[in-house]
């Protein structure tokens, strides 16, 4: 009998386990290019782009290797979701089974279940072997816990997978060395450049860009710069010219920025690890590599390593053992709407301005940009959560929903109540004049929460401290905020309230 194996978009694997039993004589896979896929958020262009160009390049691999592929090309089918073209594929072959690997999206899993099950034959969803911690192993060791803190589980990870060892012990007897890798650049700026690959489509993707631009006029950003690998080969050429060129510099000055410095020491590999075309496991094995042979100092791959194999499972492994729930928590019963300028970067904070433009020059911002710009600023905001979970899975190539819902619902937006952080990640202007030269170029200053100059960061953050005082008041690490802000002059309190109202009203959508 006939098995159908559907392959989602990022699951570009040739040691998929769905590979494991596949009898290239008789079993068909399922590939296919959809509206609601590339909609269901307003995706950046450049980010359909990669997963369209691909999972052609994917599937063009597989019939090479014999198999059959039914590939569904965007324009070319009537079918406007994944569920339709599956239920027109069971129509057409009347296959005994259905396999699928772990849908890194509770919403196509459970749409691929129903559909399934409508048609009355079986679903068989497997392990993803891509991960390196099994969920069974997650599962057990986040049961019964009430802190659920990276550092406990990336022990057992390093562990597990023997990276960065010896014996039971971590090499350079520590597990951490995030304290070393914290810095700012000097006021002469990034004493590195990174050499971004710069690639010249082929002509599978030359065809997808111009689809993109043809069929997705409106949705934002752009494909002027698009560059990112779309096959394992060229991912393999990433990964090498970050170990070689990069890894060095990359943990001193990870949580650095500069202005019009997208890049920097960061690897630009998630995209590639998320769609599956590179293993975590020979990531870490390269970067460790590079630190026994002297290439890259302890600090830079411990700090590169515990990103791939420590927050990369651990946020999965969150995903899969909350369920649903991740879209829907809101801790701060926070309301407020993005500011339009989200989608255009025209506002006067240089921050803002250039990580928007660049997130959507590039679909690419890295996570310092993410966590202390965009993201800080709709935490102080009040921002709805899952709004921010949105605009977060729109607008960057390496979101897939397993690990951008936890990491923006959790840690960005403390919508989880502190599952995942041990406190609202809040901070003023101060942190962003610390660690990058945006102020230099802003008309705000971060010194002041008030006035016309007031840095619009300092006024929500004492704004925050004030919404949510009676939660802080007994907090161990944000209680001496509360105290600071109880210093303030009664007048003082009085402005920053009015501007903070005087911002919203600005800023707020129509």
């Amino acid at each position: 009998m006939t098995r159908l194996a559907i392959i989602l978009g990022d699951q570009l694997s040739h040691d998929s386990p769905i590979f494991n039993s596949l009898d290239l004589n008789k079993d068909v896979v399922v590939m296919a290019e959809v509206h609601e896929e590339a909609s269901h958020v307003w995706s950046h262009k450049a980010r359909i782009a990669l997963f369209f160009s691909a999972m052609r390049h994917f599937s063009a691999e597989l019939v090479e290797r014999g198999v059959e592929v039914h590939y569904y090309r965007y324009g070319e089918h009537p079918f406007s979701s994944l569920r339709e073209c599956i239920e027109a594929e069971i129509r057409a072959i009347s296959p005994s089974e259905v396999l699928v690997v772990q849908p890194g999206e509770h919403r196509v899993e459970a749409s691929i279940s129903q559909v399934v099950k409508d048609a009355g034959t079986h679903l068989y969803i497997l392990e993803d072997s891509h991960f390196v911690v099994p969920l069974k192993t997650f599962n057990t060791w986040a049961k019964g816990r009430k802190l659920f803190r990276l550092e406990h589980f990336y022990r057992l990870s390093r562990r597990l997978t023997d990276t960065l060892m010896d014996g039971d012990q971590p090499i350079g007897g520590r597990w951490n060395f995030d304290v070393e890798n914290r810095s700012s650049f000097p006021k002469s700026g990034p004493p590195f450049r990174t050499s971004r690959i710069n690639r010249q489509p082929d002509q599978i993707t030359k065809e997808v860009l111009a689809l993109v631009e043809t069929n997705f006029t409106d949705h934002p950003g752009s494909l002027d710069d698009f560059s990112w690998p779309t096959t394992r080969v060229e991912a393999l050429i990433d990964l090498d010219n970050f170990i070689e060129n990069h890894l060095a510099h990359f943990g001193r000055y990870q949580d650095a920025m500069w202005t019009n410095e997208p890049f920097l020491g960061h690897s630009l590999l998630s995209a590639a690890l998320n769609l599956k075309l590179l293993d975590p496991r020979e990531v870490c094995r390269r970067a460790e590599e590079a630190y026994l042979t002297d290439k890259a100092p302890i600090e830079s791959v411990e700090g590169f390593i515990r990103q791939i194999i420590g927050w990369r499972e651990y946020v999965r492994g969150l995903y899969y053992f909350f369920g649903k729930s991740w879209t829907s928590w809101n801790h701060l019963e926070a309301k407020e709407k993005l500011p339009s300028w989200y989608w255009s970067g025209e506002v006067e904070m240089a921050c803002l301005s250039d990580t928007i433009k660049q997130t959507l020059r590039y679909g690419y911002a890295h996570h310092i940009q993410r966590l202390m710009v965009t993201g800080l600023f709709a935490l102080l905001w009040s921002t709805d959560p899952y709004e921010v979970h949105e605009w977060y899975l729109a607008v960057y190539v390496d979101a897939v929903e397993w690990v951008e819902a936890p990491n923006v619902i959790g840690m960005s937006q403390y919508g989880d109540g502190g599952i995942m952080a041990s406190k609202p990640y809040i901070a003023s202007g101060a942190y962003i004049s610390k660690m990058s030269n945006y102020c230099a170029s802003c008309p705000y200053s971060p010194k002041k929460a008030t006035g016309p100059d007031g840095c619009p960061f300092t006024t929500l953050y004492w704004a925050f401290i004030d919404r949510h005082q009676v939660m802080l008041r007994d907090h161990p690490r944000l209680a001496l905020q509360v105290k600071n802000l109880e210093k303030k002059a009664p007048s003082e309190i009085v402005e920053i309230r009015a501007r903070a109202k005087e911002l919203h009203q600005r800023w707020s959508p129509k």
